[in-house]
């Protein structure tokens, strides 16, 4: 603890959060969401639900000349019964954009979860403190980006120096929906999921609307995504589709022409970007449901449909991006802020060859940098769909 000037306690309010969509006060402090209350209230499953509250994206931002900084927060942890139970999530610290620290909570809430059965048991725990120390003495923007992996309660915030809202640097605000991987399953820590490393290269503001096992072109989260601000929008459809087995090509078509209707319904000039799925040989040319597979002592994926079954209709990888590609190209027609990204330009064969998928579905932290560099370049470079303009304002 600094003991040569006082302590200064700053209440944690909703103008210190960037990349949460509402806030839940509970009986600790403040919970971020990524989901409005009124989405939240449609949602349909323990996954989701657990998904919108890990706070992926979500930081705290502020401006002072502080060297020490203690934030206390209730992480509910999320541990798979039979597997070794997973590190505790990394809290990112940046000083003017830039990584200058990192620090973990030990402890808080674990919520084991039966992969097999779905079922989940909550165990009760106490809060902890994430501490960084021998930052800059001088006037800094401070951003603490939050674990993804952890659902986190906001407690408390100390600091020796006096704490004010970080300034609006007028950057564009990105609007990112995708699975499991825009989430950061596998991602060291949450700067370094390719959403968050893309939108570093971009040099815009993230909201990020990944959700773990959830991106099923839900109406509510097409709703969310209409009502909020953005310069620059992204979908990224495909593989929860498919390894859910949740649709067939006849209710597939019809869903993503409702989900993008809706998002133009708030945003009807807004540059969006529909990207399909990344390689994943497991569900190139195989239906779904995804299973889990335990041999070995670690936890890989096997797609468990019949490819004779596509002509019927079953969704596969290779299907799913012949539609997106359909789509796009005839709405493009009457909406030119309307593009199409194949996900295996962000990640494809060679990508593949090279960075492997451990568990034969995500990416690990090399592959997380090779889709956000590869995003960076086609969305965001010269000529991409997101490109900035000579001047730009970003929406609030």
């Amino acid at each position: 603890m600094n003991t040569e000037h006082p302590w200064v306690t700053t209440p944690i309010r909703e103008d210190l959060l960037r990349g949460a969509l509402d806030v839940e006060h509970t009986a600790y402090g403040l919970l971020p969401h990524r989901l409005p209350a009124r989405a939240r209230r449609q949602i349909p499953d323990e996954q989701l639900a657990m998904a919108e509250a890990q706070p992926s994206g979500v930081r705290l931002a502020f401006r002072t000349r502080a060297t020490t900084v203690e934030l206390d927060t209730l992480p509910t942890k999320r541990a798979y019964r039979g597997l070794p139970v997973p590190a505790d999530g990394v809290y990112d610290l940046l000083v003017d954009g830039r990584l200058a620290a990192q620090a973990t909570v030990g402890g808080g809430r674990v919520r084991m979860i039966d992969m097999a059965t779905q079922s989940a048991e909550l165990h009760e725990g106490s809060p902890g403190t994430a501490r960084f120390t021998d930052l800059p003495a001088r006037d800094k923007d401070v951003e603490i980006w939050l674990p993804h992996t952890e659902i986190t309660e906001l407690i408390a915030l100390r600091t020796d120096a006096p704490v004010e809202p970080a300034p609006d640097r007028g950057r564009r605000v990105w609007l990112h929906h995708g699975s499991s991987i825009s989430h950061g399953s596998n991602a060291a820590n949450p700067t370094a999921t390719w959403p968050a490393l893309a939108a570093a290269q971009g040099g815009v503001e993230l909201v990020n609307l990944g959700f773990s096992g959830s991106a099923l072109l839900d109406p509510f989260t097409a709703r969310a995504m209409r009502d909020t601000p953005a310069d620059l929008i992204s979908v990224k459809i495909g593989i929860n589709v498919v390894n859910a087995d949740a649709m067939r090509l006849r209710a597939f078509v019809p869903a993503v022409h409702g989900f993008l209707d809706t998002i133009r319904e708030g945003h009807p000039a807004t540059p969006l970007l529909v990207v399909s799925a990344i390689l994943c040989p497991v569900q190139e040319d195989t239906p779904g449901p995804l299973a889990p597979d335990f041999d070995g002592g670690t936890v890989r994926f096997k797609a468990t449909g019949d490819p004779a079954e596509r002509a019927a209709g079953r969704l596969t990888l290779n299907v799913i991006r012949d539609a997106l590609a359909q789509i796009v190209e005839q709405r493009a027609a009457d909406d030119p802020d309307l593009h199409y990204l194949d996900g295996r330009d962000l990640y494809g064969e060679a990508d593949h060859a090279e960075l492997p998928l451990p568990d034969a579905v995500h990416p690990d932290p090399a592959g997380h940098r090779r889709i956000g560099e590869n995003f960076a370049r086609l969305a965001f470079g010269a000529g991409g769909p997101f490109a900035a303009p000579e001047t730009s304002s970003a929406m609030r």
